[in-house]
Parts: structure tokens; C-alpha cells; sequence
């Protein structure tokens, strides 16, 4: 780790009083050391993984940290504020501030040397030598490991006068296995396994942990997992290969409750083992990870499941989508009359190949409803939940029950699941559960319920919206677009831009003209948030930085192509005026759209799928007028920010390009 840190890269005097500050100061450091290129780009970086989870950590102890395409050679600085910053750990602010840097593509080495000292940072003794150290040199050779913190000496303790008697063999410890893992494997993962460790040695229990880390990982033995009487879950990604650890008692947590309370996960693990409870909470794997935690209420765990099934439904929607429109465009839109093409081909026919197209793009398309059920009730129940949510998927197509069938279906599969589950079963049992009882007996109540009780209304609301839908003119259509424009660009590409999305895709299960109109108006609005950016970066590029520039120079694509997300790296650093802009300019295009009653069959492609669209010139200028109002809204409101002297959200320094001050993104 020498090569990591040297003396420069220590501050034992840091003079910053917010994280961002800190981050910037240590940075600077790493940029003179040329290990990082480009200063503002890397600070974005390490801003976006500080929102995805504080780096704070008990104790006193700030870690932040990211991978990231600016960085040259795995990198570590120190530094060590006056006055405690705040990084968001429960006990208040942290004096001793590790920054550690990874390219995007360390080798695994380096990150293991990083995960090392994640676990070293667990050790009182070594913090408290870094509190101690008065020299940078011998600081960053204390971080390197190249030397040891002192250690008080223990005194002796007497030996007893009499020898104890002899004792039973105490009985066999209680065994954990636990994973711990975070979104960039470097520090959270192996600070939680070390804490783990520790916690397990107090208590006598023993735990052996497998940390899903950058560097890879090695899969605890199977007999030390068969034999092991609870398993722990600290993790915010998804638990790999997660399968081996089913049918024993879980704790399921963040990975920061994994460093800041690992005894009491260990304790709760034992009471769970105590009470004979074998099943996992939902909110474990992926997407179960982001099924929603114990503290979450029904409306957001319910969110999260319906997200779950939408997001592995998508690639359905728009590889079945754009076969079919592709059919439509070499064949015209009576391919969908023509034989099949396993009975019927010929080479040389422009039309047969126009039939493949569209048929294998149909029977894709067809995968959309039972796909959508099955990961929402996995999203709830994990895999005990993907056959009965394939199961009731499937009925909602046989009744013509539809997109809002699928909705049903997956709540209903997962939720019985998750019923199921909570039955105590004899141990005997417990290996068969989730192959044969729980899937045998859900799918026979899913089946029963979606035939018998809730289909058959569901399939009458269905058509009502259908009918609604073909009827849609006038007023009602372009209220309808404001609506969908405003959802695509509220969260671009969150779950209300899914919901906007995968409303207008259930249109396209049963077509007519209305449904039609609603998914041109959908995608014309989700393309307007990152080409109004990328205008806005070229109209007046000194409102923005460097990396924001470089940003919209990829949003011009990625707004063509219908990838609204193009427009996060904008929204991140200044949500309050970049969210309305786009809102304002997703509205006046999803009404306009409307207005020249555009029409679409495919669900994704952006202007790459212009021959689709009904009124392509109309469609156009929508999009066009929809791109002008955001981008001018933007540049009015950033603007006005800057009146009257320094723009409030900058940080002062001069910005080599523009002669602006630089901005360091502020993630939300």
C-alpha cells in the first residue's frame, strides 16, 4: 500500500468544514499527484456514491470513495479536520477522513490491499494512532502498514493457587455465515465483515463471512453453510447466488448495520433460530433487495414491487416492440395477416422476412403480462414467487384480463407466497418448501382466485379503459399528454416515469388508435428532458462546468434514442431548477403530441423509429417546441442565480474554460 498513500497525500491540518469541502481539499492532492485528470469529473463521482449511502461510520471515521474513469492508479489521501465533519454516522462527525480513489478498472489486488485497510480501521488502536500522529511521513507509513500502532501491554494476570477442577466440554457455539457488500465493494463491505468477526469472537459465536467485494469473492464453503444455524445479510446490492443460504434462520439488513450494530444483528439471528422462524424477510436479492426494509411503509414496499416487474419486463417491451414495428415497416401494417412463417418462406420475399420480424417480435411481445406478474411476486417473495406469478400472468392473457391483470396477478402470487412462508414447517421439510410445497400450493390459490373471483372484473376494467382509450379526443386527449408529460420528466426514469412508460406499453397488448396516441406522447416526452440539457449546454455553456458540458455533448444521443436518464447527471446537481424545466417542457410536448393526434406503434427507439410514427412532422415539432421551453426555462433560472454576483451553488474557483466558477454536483 506504500505506492497508495505517500506523504503528500496526507493533511494532518485539513481546513474544510463540509464533506464537500474535504473531499475537494484531498482531491486536489491526488490531481497534483497526477492520480486523478480531471478534478470536477472525479468530486462528481464521489458526490454520486455519497447519495447513494452515507460514509460516515461510528467512531469518528469518514470514508468517502467511488470508482471512477478519471482516476489513474488506486489512490489514498488523509486528512485530519480540526473541528469533526459531518458525513452522516449516528454518532456524529468524523475526524479522521480517508479518500480513496479507484479507477473503474482496478485490478483486484489493489482493491484487496483497500479492503484491507477497511477492515484496519476497526481496530481502536489504529485510530487511535492516527489521532496521535504529529508526522505525515510516519502517518502514511502507519496507513500503509508499513508500521504497527502501539498497543498498551496487559499486566500479567497471577496464576490461580489450585488448579480448577475439571469441566463438561462446553457445548458447540452457535455458527452464523453472513455476506456483507456494498455498491462499490471497497470499504462498507469488509468494514461490516471485520465488525461481524469481532462481534462473533465476544459472544462466542462463531461467524464465518463472505465479502462480495470489488475484488471479487470466494463462496463459503457449502458444509460451513449446511451446518450453520442462522445466516446474516448485510448488504445495499444484491446478494449473489443468494439460493445457497435458503431455509435458515435470516437477518437481513444495510451494510452500515452491519459495522454499527453487529452484535445486535448476531442477537437477533439467535432469537430468530430460537423461534424455529427459516425465511428470509422480503427485501433479499435482486430486485428483492429493494423490496422495501422492515422500516418501510406498505406504500413504498409496494412501489418497489411493482417497480421490481416493470424493470424485467422492459427488455421484453422493447426488443418484442420494435421487432413488431420493424415488421411494420417492411411490410406494411397487413403483416400481421400473413401465414406463418414456419409453414410459409420464401428467401427472396421482402414480406416473408417482414412476417419473421413481426412474429418473433409477437410472441416476445407476449411474454409482457406473465413476465410483469412473475417479478412483481418475486420482487415480493423471491423465487418461491416466479411460478405463481408466471402462473396467474399467464391467466390474466387467457381472460383478456390484461396489463391490470398482471398487476393482480403478481400481487396476488406474491403475496401468497410470503403467506405461506410464515407457516412453521418440521425441519424435515424445509429443503422442499421452496421447490415443491410453496410453488404447488400458491399456484392452485392463484389459479382458483384469477379465474373464479378477481379475473373476470378485472377483464371488464380492462375493456373500459381500452374503450376509454379509442374514444380519447379533443380536451380530454391533450389533459391526458400534460399528465404523461409531467410524470416521463418529474424523475426521469424513476418510478413515476415507469408508471407514465408502462401505461402506455399495456396499451399496446390490445392497439387502437387511443393507445396508439398515448405511447407517441409518452415517448416524445421522455426524450425532451436530456436534449433540452444538451441545448442548454450549447446556448449558454458558461452556466454550466466542464463535466456538465461533456454531459450534454452524450445527451444529444441519448435523448434521441428515448433515454431520459440522460438528463440525471443535470438533475443531480441542480434538481430545483433542472426537474421544472423539463416538467414544463415533457408537458407542452405530451399536449402537443396529442393535439396532432401522433400515433406509435413501437415502444422505444426514439427518432430512430420516425417511419412508425402517424404525423412524423407534427411529432417533431412537439418534440422541438418541448426541447426549447426546458432549455430556455434552465437558462432563465440558472441565470437568475447568478445575478447580483457568484452563483450561490458554486464554489468559487475559476473555471479554466469558461471563466465560471466550477461546480461540485450536490446529489439528492
Amino acid at each position: 500500500m506504500s505506492d497508495m498513500i505517500t506523504a503528500d497525500l496526507v493533511d494532518l491540518d485539513l481546513a474544510a468544514e463540509t464533506k464537500e469541502a474535504a473531499a475537494r481539499s484531498l482531491a486536489e492532492r491526488m490531481v497534483a499527484r497526477g492520480r486523478v485528470t480531471d478534478l470536477d469529473g472525479f468530486l462528481a463521482d464521489v458526490a454520486a456514491r455519497e447519495a447513494q449511502m452515507p460514509t460516515g461510520l461510528d467512531g469518528g471515521i469518514g470514508i468517502p470513495h467511488c470508482r471512477s474513469e478519471h482516476v489513474t492508479e488506486p489512490t489514498l489521501a488523509f486528512g485530519r479536520p480540526a473541528e469533526g465533519i459531518d458525513f452522516g454516522a449516528p454518532d456524529g462527525p468524523a475526524d479522521l477522513i480517508f479518500l480513496i480513489a479507484a479507477p473503474a478498472g482496478a485490478d483486484d489486488a489493489h482493491l484487496t490491499i483497500l479492503s484491507a485497510l477497511a477492515r484496519r480501521l476497526m481496530d481502536p488502536d489504529f485510530t487511535a494512532a492516527l489521532r496521535a500522529a504529529t508526522d505525515p511521513a510516519a502517518t502514511a507509513s502507519l496507513i500503509s502498514g508499513d508500521t504497527a500502532p502501539s498497543a498498551p501491554t496487559a499486566a500479567p494476570e497471577p496464576e490461580p493457587e489450585t488448579a480448577a477442577p475439571a469441566e463438561e466440554p462446553p457445548p458447540a457455539p452457535f455458527r452464523v455465515v453472513a455476506v456483507t457488500s456494498c455498491p462499490t465493494g471497497i470499504a462498507h463491505t469488509y468494514m461490516a465483515a471485520e465488525a461481524l468477526e469481532q462481534a462473533g469472537q465476544a459472544e462466542g459465536v462463531e461467524v464465518v463471512v463472505e465479502p462480495q467485494g470489488s475484488a471479487g469473492f470466494t463462496r463459503i464453503d457449502p458444509a460451513v453453510i449446511a451446518a450453520a444455524d442462522g445466516v446474516i445479510f448485510a448488504h445495499d446490492v444484491p446478494v449473489r447466488e443468494k439460493e445457497r443460504f435458503a431455509g435458515k434462520p435470516t437477518v437481513d439488513v444495510g451494510v452500515k448495520a452491519g459495522i454499527n450494530r453487529p452484535a445486535e444483528l448476531i442477537a437477533e439471528v439467535r432469537d430468530k433460530a430460537a423461534r424455529g422462524e427459516t425465511t428470509a424477510p422480503a427485501g433479499t436479492g435482486s430486485p428483492v433487495d429493494e423490496a422495501g426494509g422492515p422500516g418501510e411503509g406498505y406504500g413504498t414496499k409496494l412501489r418497489k414491487w411493482l417497480m421490481s416487474g416493470v424493470s424485467y419486463m422492459v427488455p421484453f417491451v422493447a426488443a418484442g416492440g420494435l421487432l413488431i414495428a420493424l415488421g411494420f415497416a417492411i411490410g406494411g401494417y397487413t403483416i400481421d395477416k400473413a401465414p406463418s412463417v414456419a409453414e410459409h418462406f420464401v428467401w427472396t420475399d421482402s414480406t416473408s422476412w417482414a412476417a419473421l420480424l413481426f412474429q418473433v417480435g409477437g410472441l416476445a411481445f407476449s411474454f409482457l403480462v406473465p413476465v410483469l406478474a412473475g417479478y412483481i411476486a418475486y420482487g415480493m417473495a423471491d423465487r418461491p414467487g416466479l411460478v405463481p406469478g408466471f402462473v396467474g400472468g399467464s391467466i390474466a392473457l387467457t381472460i383478456n384480463a390484461g396489463f391490470l391483470g398482471g398487476l393482480a396477478a403478481g400481487l396476488i402470487a406474491g403475496g401468497t407466497v410470503m403467506a405461506i412462508q410464515r407457516v412453521k414447517v418440521p425441519a424435515a421439510l424445509r429443503g422442499i418448501m421452496p421447490v415443491v410445497v410453496i410453488p404447488l400450493i400458491s399456484s392452485a390459490v392463484v389459479g382458483f382466485l384469477m379465474f373464479l373471483v378477481v379475473g373476470k372484473p378485472i377483464a371488464e376494467l380492462q375493456k373500459a379503459l381500452t374503450d376509454w382509450l379509442s374514444g380519447l379526443s379533443g380536451a380530454n386527449a391533450i389533459i391526458l399528454g400534460v399528465v404523461l408529460g409531467l410524470m416521463m420528466c418529474f424523475d426521469l426514469g424513476g418510478p413515476l416515469n415507469k408508471v407514465a412508460y408502462a401505461f402506455a406499453v399495456g396499451g399496446l397488448a390490445n392497439p387502437n388508435d387511443g393507445s396508439l396516441k398515448v405511447m407517441a406522447a409518452v415517448m416524445a416526452a421522455g426524450m425532451v428532458p436530456p436534449l433540452a440539457m444538451a441545448l442548454a449546454t450549447v446556448v449558454r455553456g458558461a452556466l454550466f462546468t466542464r463535466t456538465e458540458r461533456e454531459n450534454g455533448k452524450a445527451a444529444w444521443v441519448l435523448g434521441a434514442s428515448f433515454i431520459t436518464e440522460g438528463a440525471i447527471p443535470f438533475a443531480a446537481a441542480d434538481p430545483l431548477r433542472v426537474i421544472p424545466s423539463a416538467m414544463a417542457g415533457g408537458a407542452v410536448t405530451g399536449a402537443l403530441s396529442m393535439l396532432f393526434e401522433c400515433t406509435l406503434r413501437a415502444p422505444h427507439g426514439g427518432i430512430f423509429v420516425l417511419p412508425l410514427i402517424g404525423n412524423p412532422v407534427l411529432y417533431l415539432i412537439a418534440i422541438l417546441a418541448g426541447t426549447a421551453v426546458s432549455a430556455s426555462l434552465v437558462i432563465l433560472l440558472k441565470g437568475m442565480g447568478r445575478r447580483g454576483g457568484k452563483d450561490p451553488d458554486r464554489d468559487g474557483v475559476p473555471d479554466t474554460e469558461s471563466g465560471t466558477a466550477p461546480k461540485v454536483p450536490v446529489t439528492v
